[in-house]
């Protein structure tokens, strides 16, 4: 690589990055086929869509991911969640805005996204063991694996998230106007929920 080459904001040459999922379509495929069964999984198990949505925000805010947060803060929306503890979910521990069930499922989510914590992931289940069973653990578990992964796609391919553009049916004071357009490269929206 060129040291002199024109750098952007980020530090590469050029700034574009490979689209994962549109580079390798098979591969993003059987992650989506994935993320169908944990959704399936956390279903059967029980965990409602606005305990789903929690744990797929609080694992993409650990990593960063702008895209995934983009698409499942909308998606805790649609299900229902306030915008107030969506507003404090990065502090969950000192509120008292989640369930004992919210609560246990959002540090099993923590410790999944850093295994190497090991102490962490004994909390994790003491507290999980306490008001979880096995099935909703699992799925639980389930869900920051797959919501990880599509973090690290989105990630790694740098999908932009990108402002809305107003249209006729949508006024720019709307409150339910988007708040942004689809990614180029779409995750899908239910991806883990």
């Amino acid at each position: 690589m060129d040291g002199n080459a024109p750098r952007d904001v980020n530090g590469t040459t050029d700034g574009r990055r490979v689209y994962l999922d549109k580079q390798s379509p098979a591969a993003y495929r059987a992650l989506v086929h994935t993320a169908d069964a944990v959704r399936a999984t956390a279903a059967e198990a029980g965990l409602d869509r606005i305990l789903v949505e929690l744990v797929n925000l609080r694992v993409s805010q650990i990593n960063g991911c702008a895209s995934c947060l983009d698409v499942h803060t909308r998606a805790a929306l649609r299900a229902g969640e306030t915008t107030r503890r969506l507003g404090v979910l990065p502090a969950w521990r000192d509120t008292e805005l989640f369930t004992a069930r919210e609560r246990a499922a959002l540090a099993l989510a923590e410790a999944t996204t850093d295994p190497a914590d090991r102490l962490a992931q004994d909390r994790a289940y003491g507290a999980a063991r306490a008001v979880l069973d096995d099935e909703e653990i699992s799925a639980v578990i389930w869900v920051a694996i797959a919501i990880n992964a599509f973090n690290r796609v989105s990630i790694l391919s740098r999908h932009p998230v990108r402002a809305a553009t107003a249209s006729p049916a949508t006024s720019a004071g709307s409150a339910t106007a988007s708040a942004s357009a689809p990614v180029s490269a779409p995750l899908p929206v239910d991806a883990t929920a």
